[in-house]
Formats: C-alpha cells, structure tokens, sequence
C-alpha cells in the first residue's frame, strides 16, 4: 500500500512524565503506546524521526523561484544539506547565533522514508516513503551571500530544522495546501501540487541515483514565496 492510500493516520514521539513515548494523534488527544490518553500540552515533543540525512532542494516552488529573480525554468533540481545537528521538535524554540540580525522561516512539507532506498523509479518513490511531516527550514539569511551554494551555515545552525509534530500518511498531499502563519496570520500559502518545479516523488528518486536514503532520512521539498525574517516571541505554525 502507497504511502498515499489507506486511513489517515499521525504518528509523534513525545515525552510524559519524564519517559519517551510513540503515541497515535487522535480527535485532538493523544493515545500513548501504553494506552494511556493524554492532552497535547501534558507532553513535550520529540522529532518523530531520526534522520541520518537531511536535503533540501533549491527553489523548487515556482512562486519562491520567480520572487528571487529566476528566469524560465530549472531544469534539474539542484540540492544542499542541513545538518543533523540542525534538528529541533514541534514546540521547540530557534536561537538565532550572536552577530546575525536576519532569522527567516521557510514552511515547508518533509517526506521520511521508510525503508533502504537506491536506484527507484519515481513511480516506486511513494512506496519508499514512511509518511510526512512539516518542517522549518530556517535559516540565516545574512549569511545568504557568503554561504550561497551549500547554505551550511544560513541553514545549518543547531535548532534551525524544527519538524514534527508527527508523522503523517494516508493523505495524497500533492493535492494539500502549504500554510505558513505567523503569530496566526497565513504567510505563505500554496497548492503543493501546483507550486512545485520537481515533485516528491521525482525528488526521492532523483537523489536515490546517487545517494542510499534510509528509514528515517528527510527529504524537505522546498518553501513557497514570502519567507521573512522573524522577532523574539514569534510563533512560527
């Protein structure tokens, strides 16, 4: 069954009561794996995944494509890493380093991969993949310059990936609408479908030419237009 069939189902990683927990997100509480239901705000969450990888495409929204300037169409997506150590949970807070001015938020869809991938057709790529989750790519975006290419720094600060709350299947989300809101107002928005030069499925089998992605790798998928930097106390959804 394609990750895209099937009920829809979420699952998260949380923390009640000082112990871990894999638990089912269900008619707003949350079933822990011992049974026990609880509310979202008696736990804190923990990345649904650990990845050994994380990649993200450059400019793959069309409307984030022709904000920067870009002309006619890519024609191959071109990618770069954020480190594991970028890694931060639904809730989490962003630090922005000493002596950088400049902290954006990029809402952007994730796809995990659920079992050993090398060598797949893009038609192969969906039954490859665990589920999706939603991500921030933050990033520094005065360092935008100096690190242009591998984005190392702008994007791979420690608490720069914030991701969760969990993991989600059984939704075709190539029909689902991206949101981004700050402080509760929609600041970026588009059709992820519609707005996507390359789309998951050739992202995954794209980069499985050349590189092993293993069960719980992040594919990110790229951010629609309108990315800004935020203040102390924003709450980025």
């Amino acid at each position: 069954m394609s990750v895209l069939d099937g009920p829809r189902s979420e699952l998260r990683r949380v923390v009640f009561s000082g112990t871990p927990h894999w638990c089912a997100a269900i008619n707003g509480r949350l079933e822990l794996d011992d049974g026990r239901v609880v509310d979202e705000d008696e736990v804190q969450h923990l990345p649904p995944c650990n990845p050994t990888k994380i990649i993200c495409p450059h400019g793959n929204y069309r409307s984030r494509w022709y904000e920067f300037g870009g002309k006619g169409e890519p024609k191959e997506p071109t990618y770069f890493h954020k480190p594991v150590s970028s890694l931060n949970a639904h809730g989490g807070q962003l630090v922005r380093p000493g002596g950088h001015m400049y902290l954006n938020y990029e809402g952007e869809l994730a796809v995990v991969i659920g079992k050993p991938t090398r060598n797949i057709s893009m038609e192969d790529a969906w039954d490859h993949i665990a589920g999706f989750t939603v991500a921030n790519d933050a990033g520094l975006q005065d360092m935008r310059d100096t690190d242009a290419g591998s984005m190392l720094r702008v994007k791979g600060a420690d608490t720069l990936c914030p991701i969760g709350p969990g993991i989600v299947s059984g939704v075709d989300v190539r029909n689902s609408t991206l949101r981004t809101y700050r402080n509760g107002t929609i600041v970026q928005e588009a059709v992820i479908g519609e707005d996507m030069w390359f789309g998951i499925d050739y992202l995954v089998s794209d980069l499985a030419r050349h590189i092993t992605l293993v069960p719980g790798d992040l594919v990110l998928t790229g951010t629609p237009a309108n990315s800004r930097a935020v203040e102390p106390g924003d709450i980025i959804e």
